[in-house]
């Protein structure tokens, strides 16, 4: 692994050696060159890196050069040069011969197309000489400028980012066996950030700090909602409704100091509030962050029986470009954070008459109306952000495999 270095020069940023394209992560980039590339992709970069890609695969108005920005997705510049965004092990093996690590990109890098005997291949650095372009004497000047500290995500984070931690789809029963605040200061009906709450476990689970730490992080959800699959109605999972973070300060005791012992819930400090909380809502253990890559990919094995099940944070029955969706599928059917799925659009059934009068119900078939990319997936439900869309996603919009 190649340290990356903190400030280049401008002179050397279109030619570092040892950068990489086309894969992006969410959370700390720091550790992005860490993450593995499975065979399959592996192999489909080498595969295109001795042939190229044909031209017919290119998007219609690809560029022949372009300067990576800030603001940038990896999953848009994906598109910006295929038809396909989601393909992007063919636009690391376009350049497989500089691009040794594919998980990091950084803004002020250039890219180049070349389109050779009807194929195509994409590389970083100066344009080649037979490019067609001008030619242009520079007198070397060096200027020191420091890299981004992140890298280039493949979707805009703070679309994701709040699911990553803050929705959790739990088991039948898991909320009522959690601890459950008890009481709120001053007699107060609400609790908000900034407050103490105090809390109660189960009988025999009693709230208490972990050993060897001077607090513990929860989550406070409040009463969870079935989530129904749209073909069969059977429950799925339960997603909770998020509140906010509290921080365990002290444990569960006993006060004896009366004669007889009276149980003491424990103390929390509200540290962060997305709504209100009161007496009743659930603590569940924060659980570790967790470095997850986003790599868009169509998934290896058809998925079978996937559909929209609800959209998330919105009333409204059509969710448009950007919005977070639940489907009926998860980790049992073969998803993975990342894969891409293609979004149908039911096609309506009328009435055909013939010329001789017969009248007969026919179904018009179903027409893509756009692409959704799985970045967090439980055991049968998976979220999904809706990354492109032409007439919006409705409840029971049917989920297949891209082509």
């Amino acid at each position: 692994m190649v340290p990356r270095p903190k400030a280049v020069s401008r002179f050397a940023l279109t030619g570092l050696a040892g950068t990489s394209l086309l894969l992006g992560l969410v959370l700390p980039a720091a550790q992005a060159q860490n993450f593995p590339i499975t065979p399959s992709q592996r192999a489909t970069a080498q595969q295109v890196a001795q042939a190229g890609v044909p031209l017919s695969e290119l998007a219609p108005n690809a560029p022949d050069s372009y300067t990576v920005k800030r603001g940038d997705t990896l999953w848009a510049i994906s598109g910006l040069f295929l038809r396909t965004p989601w393909r992007w092990p063919e636009l690391w093996g376009m350049n497989l011969d500089q691009v040794r690590n594919p998980h990091l990109i950084f803004p002020g890098q250039q890219l180049f197309l070349e389109k050779i005997d009807g194929r195509a291949r994409l590389r970083m650095g100066q344009p080649a000489p037979d490019a067609g372009l001008d030619t242009v004497r520079l007198s070397p000047r060096t200027r020191v400028e420091p890299l981004p500290e992140v890298a280039l995500p493949t979707l805009q984070p703070h679309l994701i980012e709040p699911f990553l931690a803050e929705p959790l789809v739990v088991d039948e029963g898991v909320l009522e066996r959690a601890p459950r605040i008890v009481a709120a200061p001053d007699t107060r009906v609400m609790i908000t950030r900034g407050d103490r709450a105090y809390a109660r476990g189960t009988p025999g689970a009693p709230l208490m700090e972990a050993p060897q730490r001077s607090g513990d992080d929860y989550r406070v959800f409040r009463s969870a909602k079935p989530l129904r699959d749209p073909y069969t109605q059977a429950i799925l999972g339960y997603e909770a409704h998020y509140l906010g973070r509290a921080v365990l300060v002290r444990g569960e005791t006993q006060d004896t100091t009366r004669g007889e012992a009276l149980p003491v819930p424990a103390s929390l400090d509200i540290v962060s509030a997305r709504e209100e909380m009161r007496v009743g809502d659930r603590l569940l253990p924060e659980p570790p962050r967790e470095l997850v890559n986003y790599v868009p990919r169509a998934p290896q094995t058809p998925i079978q029986g996937a559909a929209v099940m609800s959209m998330y944070g919105t009333a409204v029955g059509v969710a448009g470009q950007n919005q977070v969706v639940t489907i009926n599928k998860g980790r049992a059917d073969g998803l993975e954070t990342g894969h891409v799925l293609a979004i149908l659009k039911e096609g309506r059934q009328l009435v055909d008459r013939s010329p001789s009068g017969e009248r007969e119900q026919i179904k018009l078939p179903d027409e893509r109306n756009g692409l959704l990319m799985i970045f967090r997936t439980f055991d049968r439900v998976s979220y999904g952000l809706i990354v492109e869309t032409s007439e919006g996603v409705r409840i029971g919009d049917r989920l297949v495999n891209p082509r």
